[in-house]
């Protein structure tokens, strides 16, 4: 496998090359967190795919391909409809908010005091993302170099926690754009093609397997509709989706180039599918599914594409992992540190600072944890149950409250926590009863309580509309401060 480590020796070097180039790139509050606001129409469609495109979607959607067949695509098929649902209806508005969190948006629409709690969910989604990338690293380093699982992670993570450090948004920016190509022409152009034509093709896959895997609901339809409930709506709210977003330089470009991204993560979710029931047909007897991808990659590929494809996966969760954990840093430094009265030391050191905690944080995590799909369900769940009603509120309906926020934040997070511990981590009723939850208490107290002030709703009206669009003297301080 000397051509695989010397394409993967490659890889890795580049990614760190790119990430220690960021460092001179990240000057301000606004270089490091959201790109200086400055990304054009190809840098924010490949950075947007590749954030979204990580190791659930790679390994993971192989994964329900073999179990499954195509309706394995569901879960990445929702992740697509999320993006371009999010950019047909809400990108020009989040790109003139220039604000750089989810919590600070709530603060802006509802006057205040709501960041706190948003920001403790939205930590904790952000951090089990950064867990489920993480934890993929394992599978890639399994096959090249024999490494137990929590060494890959180690290895992996370490790369990601330091060019995130390095450069921030501007060395995740490049290093994205990079494993964007990567991704596509292992994954897309070598890895689909090789695999449908080695069972056999279409034709070929059908005598070997059940009838099951062609029809596109034997997932289930509870969990399709599911995938749709959590991904879809958590797409449209996730920390890490809006920090991208926030890094278009027109709201313009955010529209086109991410609708541009979802299509091609629906391209992206069947070809994962096509992929996992190709290895099905050719090997059957794997022992878990879970390795699924690694398997059709060694046994498939010769020497050298095989290391290609596998940077391909490696780009899917180093993105993805590199995304969450900037969004988590963001997070904690904006949206908790601040309301704790912590804000001694610049901007950007403060950041770099709680990157590299919370990578160290998330490599930990994920040596414990043993399922991509259980691991991002977990923070889907609590982000979509705890923040979708408070949040869509905020940008539809005027008569939403910072109390009704509030509660329904509350509210919806205890109901999904508690009813994950009552009928597991990978029951459907979890998100289901915390929607329910946030949306009953949202509407009770938010007519319980009085009207927003109008002084607020004019500030975020003129937000909204472009007319307030000066950058903060904060998102100028530069790195020395």
């Amino acid at each position: 496998m000397t051509g695989d480590y010397a394409v993967i020796a490659l890889y890795i070097a580049g990614m760190l090359g790119v990430g220690w180039y960021g460092l001179r790139l990240a000057k301000t509050k606004s270089d490091y967190l959201v790109a200086g606001r400055r990304l054009g129409w190809f840098m924010y469609s490949g950075t947007m795919s590749a954030v979204v495109l990580g190791g659930a979607s790679t390994v993971g959607g192989v994964k329900l391909g073999y179990t499954y067949g195509i309706s394995g695509m569901w879960l990445v098929v929702s992740i697509g409809v999320g993006i371009l649902v999010l950019h047909a209806l809400f990108a020009r508005r989040l790109v003139r908010l220039r604000v750089y969190t989810v919590g600070e948006m709530l603060d802006l629409r509802y006057g205040g005091r709501t960041s706190a709690v948003s920001g403790i969910v939205m930590w904790g989604y952000t951090l089990m993302l950064t867990v489920t990338s993480t934890l993929a690293f394992a599978t890639i380093f399994k096959v090249l170099f024999a490494l137990p699982n929590w060494a890959g992670i180690a290895i992996g993570g370490s790369i990601v926690v330091l060019y995130s450090v390095l450069g921030g948004m501007w060395s995740i920016t490049l290093t994205d754009i990079a494993q964007f190509v990567i991704k596509t022409i292992g994954i897309l152009a070598i890895l689909l093609p090789v695999a449908i034509s080695s069972a056999g093709g279409f034709d070929g896959m059908s005598e070997k397997l059940d009838a099951s895997f062609f029809s596109f609901t034997s997932i289930g339809t509870d969990t399709i509709i599911t995938y749709f409930v959590i991904y879809t709506f958590g797409l449209l709210i996730g920390q890490d989706i809006w920090q991208r977003v926030f890094t278009a330089r027109t709201p313009a470009i955010a529209t086109s180039g991410g609708i541009t991204s979802g299509v091609y993560c629906l391209v992206y979710g069947l070809a994962g599918a096509l992929i996992g029931t190709a290895a099905h047909a050719l090997y059957p007897d794997i022992a878990s599914a879970q390795d699924a991808f690694a398997t059709i990659v060694e046994r498939l590929l010769p020497t050298g594409v095989r290391g290609l494809v596998l940077a391909a996966a490696l780009s899917a969760m180093m993105s993805t992992a590199s995304g969450a954990l900037i969004a988590c840093s963001t997070t904690t430094t904006s949206d908790l540190l601040t309301k704790l009265g912590l804000k001694k030391g610049g901007e950007v050191s403060r950041n770099r600072l709680a990157t590299l905690v919370l990578g160290l944080l998330a490599i930990g995590i994920a040596m414990i944890v043993d399922d991509v799909v259980n691991a991002l369900t977990i923070a889907y769940d609590i982000l979509v149950g705890g923040l979708l009603v408070a949040i869509v509120g905020a940008l539809f309906w005027k008569r939403g409250t910072r109390q009704g926020a509030y509660a329904s934040m509350v509210a919806g997070t205890v109901s999904v926590i508690a009813f994950m511990i009552i009928d597991g981590v990978d029951a459907n009723t979890p998100i289901y009863w915390g929607l329910g939850a946030s949306l009953v208490v949202y509407l009770a107290v938010s007519f319980a309580t009085p009207r927003t002030d109008a002084s607020i709703l004019s500030v975020w009206t003129r937000r909204l509309d472009g007319e307030d669009t000066h950058p903060s003297i904060r998102e100028q301080e530069p790195t020395s401060a």
